[in-house]
């Protein structure tokens, strides 16, 4: 398989998931040219810099004003809400740029005492569960030690997390975040 198809083969898959997580049909011609336009984009824009060697880089983001025409981009031709919302989620997947340190928000608390990263309808909304899609924990950890860390941080019922573990964790969007690491530092 090359690298354009796995490219393609992930973002379908995790778009996919996204969909079934928010009982939504997806529209499978939309996808594919989602994921087709997103692999052109990275092609032309490319992934940001790997860190060098005792870098720690710095958690950031990319602005609306930024992000809202690499959406518009990576979406047109095609009209579903879900999907904008997966295709803005996965553009930034793609430049937000490498840090090294957790913000630790999968477990952060409000006034109220509740984690927004941890309730169930909040999280369907992310196709990176409990955790920013630009978390270093995704490379850093390995899926048992992931889910040992949310697990002792989990603020709510155990068992809400323990029958959902693939919303709040989902191990699709493990391997889309070590493939991009792996991409970046190949270029």
């Amino acid at each position: 398989m090359t690298r354009e198809q796995e490219f393609e083969q992930q973002v379908i898959g995790i778009v996919t998931r996204y969909f079934d997580q928010n009982d939504r049909a997806m529209p499978v011609a939309q996808v594919a040219r989602v994921a087709r336009q997103l692999q052109a984009l990275v092609a032309e824009r490319r992934l940001p810099r790997p860190l060098g060697e005792g870098e720690r880089g710095i958690a950031g983001g990319m602005s609306e004003s930024e992000c809202a025409p690499l959406v518009a981009r990576v979406t047109a031709g095609t009209g579903d809400p879900l999907l904008a919302e997966a295709a803005r989620q996965l553009v930034k997947s793609c430049f937000y740029p490498e840090f090294k340190e957790c913000r630790d928000s999968f477990r952060a608390v409000g006034a109220d005492g509740v984690c927004r990263r941890q309730d169930l309808e909040r999280v369907r909304g992310r196709m990176s569960g409990s955790f920013c899609i630009d978390c270093p924990h995704w490379v850093a950890l390995d899926a048992k030690a992931h889910r040992a860390l949310l697990g002792r941080e989990w603020r709510g019922e155990p068992r809400v997390l323990a029958e959902h573990r693939e919303i709040f964790l989902p191990e699709d969007f493990r391997r889309w975040r070590n493939w991009l690491h792996a991409a970046a530092r190949r270029a």
